[in-house]
């Protein structure tokens, strides 16, 4: 299986905050790569890193995307790619029907095929009442449901996906889900950023788990499970003990539950 993103050693400050370490992973073809972490962890950093919105000099490391540079190679890369940012980074004054015409000229799409197209994917999820209605009047949900499909239109080799879920109620995230599958059973890959475990623990071949910029875990889930000696516990349990939280969680749980018995007994007093 070939690799369609390889970093190696990447780094990125800002000032005196190591926001990405020294990090290096790979995502292979047709598999869903998950990257998790606390927030500030360097998820959202590393994936602007690698879509060119944010320059990698002078604290260095190396990326590739289908083998080119990003630096050297920005059209290339970004011709087949599609990017879902963790704010819809969309044209607010246009209409879906408009910015899905858009996007077909500039990407050289039949626009009879595309409106079709972009219509199926609004009727999934039950969007297609604000086809012709302003993307700024619209919910964080259905702008983020505007920016999925504009980012999967044009069939691209790689998705690359910050926090996508966000806003979007439960059957839109099941037929998310569904689209995810399809584009990696096609031979398509996903580079994927949630905060929600049971979607990575469902969607994802591998995880990579960020802490503090360095990257604490790494593979499938039964090797996350080893690493983090966690053997048998779910996905959750893993991420906390990798990135150092679970005896903090477990502090909190303990005087939560202490102050509510001591509420309850003052009140049956």
């Amino acid at each position: 299986m070939s690799d369609i993103i390889v970093i190696r050693n990447l780094k990125k400050f800002f000032g005196e905050i190591k926001a990405v370490n020294k990090i290096s992973f790979e995502v292979r073809a047709g598999e869903v790569f998950g990257l998790l972490g606390p927030n500030g962890a360097g998820k959202t950093t590393t994936i602007k890193l690698l879509m060119g919105l944010l320059e990698p000099e002078p604290n260095g490391g190396e990326m590739s995307v289908f083998g080119l540079n990003p630096e050297k190679n920005e059209v290339e890369i970004k011709r087949r790619i599609g990017y879902v940012s963790e704010e819809p980074l969309i044209f607010k004054s246009l209409t879906p029907r408009n910015l899905f015409n858009f996007i077909a000229s500039i990407r050289g799409l039949d626009e009879g095929e595309t409106t079709e197209r972009a219509k199926e994917y609004l009727e999934s999820l039950e969007a297609l009442q604000y086809y012709e209605q302003l993307i700024a009047t619209l919910s964080h949900g259905n702008k983020q449901k505007i920016q999925i499909i504009a980012a999967i239109l044009h069939d691209p080799d790689l998705l690359i996906m910050d926090e996508p879920l966000a806003g979007l109620d439960a059957k839109s995230v099941r037929v998310v889900k569904e689209i995810l599958e399809l584009h990696t059973q096609r031979g398509g890959s996903v580079l994927f950023s949630t905060h929600i475990m049971e979607v990575a623990q469902e969607l994802c071949d591998r995880i990579g788990i960020l802490n503090k910029g360095k990257l604490v875990g790494i593979g499938a889930i039964e090797e996350l499970r080893q690493q983090s000696n966690k053997l048998g516990e779910n996905l959750e349990d893993v991420f906390l003990r990798l990135t150092e939280q679970d005896t903090s969680v477990e502090e909190i749980v303990k005087k939560l539950r202490k102050s509510y018995k001591k509420r309850i007994k003052e009140e049956m007093i």
